[in-house]
């Protein structure tokens, strides 16, 4: 592999604050410990309580002052903060939401960034807020060659795959000429091509909006509790030594999943992906010994 940049893009900065910064600055002073060229690329997910949130539903509220020391930590690292605004079901009388619109000032530095899936959002966002970075989503479920080229002549940073794609040959060798624009899912629990994705999007747009998660989705594919060791079962699964590969072909920015999941998938995936293989024991101590300082405190 060629000594290019690889960029990872991790879940939860909210939910998973204290875990993320560890990380972050392990890779930063201990870097002899970590593959060789990669760095966060970004942190992704919500504060609890945004009605424009989706994927997955998050419920509360955060102090603004919360909301600037969270962003302002991230941000002096050199790390964006990205917002996954895409709840499916917004409509026009939502985009003016106090909070969401709160949060959007706050991170407003020319730093962060914006997942987005709904046009009447995303239109809202660029006039308001332009000096943000916009990242096409993959909830939009685009898998049309075309489509996606058209997504790509769009003014968006990065275009996240669908993963029903990840080892879509004639896919992958179509989006070459733009691979450093398109982001990859590497660990996704779900099944390629599930018929109830759409609704499993609208179940949780449907409960960040309402605040209300009385009905959960109920998904018939998973069984077991979420964990690395299940994504390695799926289909779509990218390994750590694969992802060399898809860096030959100019694809260098991957996605972790983990947000909404339980915390121990979000930490195996890091020591995984991102570590080097004879010293991920090393880094999943030295994980576990900086985090229990956090509880310390």
């Amino acid at each position: 592999m060629e000594n290019k940049k690889i960029y990872w893009h991790l879940p939860g900065f909210y939910m998973f604050f204290n875990l993320n910064q560890v990380i972050i600055n392990l890779m930063k002073t201990k870097p002899d410990l970590f593959r060789d060229d990669y760095a966060v690329g970004s942190v992704y997910g919500t504060f609890p309580g945004a009605i424009w949130n989706g994927g997955r539903a998050v419920f509360g509220t955060t102090q603004k002052s919360v909301m600037e020391s969270v962003i302002s930590t991230y941000n002096r690292a050199g790390v964006p903060v990205r917002f996954t605004w895409t709840n499916s079901l917004l409509e026009e009388k939502h985009v003016y939401d106090t909070y969401c619109n709160l949060i959007m000032e706050v991170a407003n530095n020319g730093k962060n960034q914006v997942l987005v899936n709904k046009p009447v959002l995303e239109e809202y966002l660029k006039k308001t807020y332009p000096d943000f970075e916009y990242i096409s989503s993959t909830t939009k479920r685009i898998t049309s060659v075309d489509d996606i080229k058209k997504e790509l002549e769009r003014d968006y940073k990065l275009v996240v795959l669908d993963y029903d794609l990840n080892h879509d040959e004639e896919t992958l060798k179509a989006l070459e000429p733009a691979a450093d624009r398109i982001e990859i899912l590497v660990n996704e629990i779900c099944f390629p091509g599930c018929p109830r994705r759409k609704d499993h999007y609208e179940a949780e747009s449907r409960a960040q909006l309402i605040f209300d998660a009385g009905n959960p989705f109920t998904c018939h594919n998973l069984k077991d509790r979420p964990c690395l060791a299940e994504s390695m079962k799926r289909p779509a699964f990218i390994s750590a030594d694969d992802v060399a590969a898809y860096a030959d072909r100019g694809f260098v920015n991957f996605k972790i999943v983990g947000r909404g999941l339980p915390p121990e998938m979000a930490k195996e995936s890091y020591v995984y992906y991102l570590a080097k293989e004879d010293k991920r024991d090393e880094v999943s101590r030295l994980i576990e010994s900086e985090l229990k300082k956090f509880v310390r405190k």
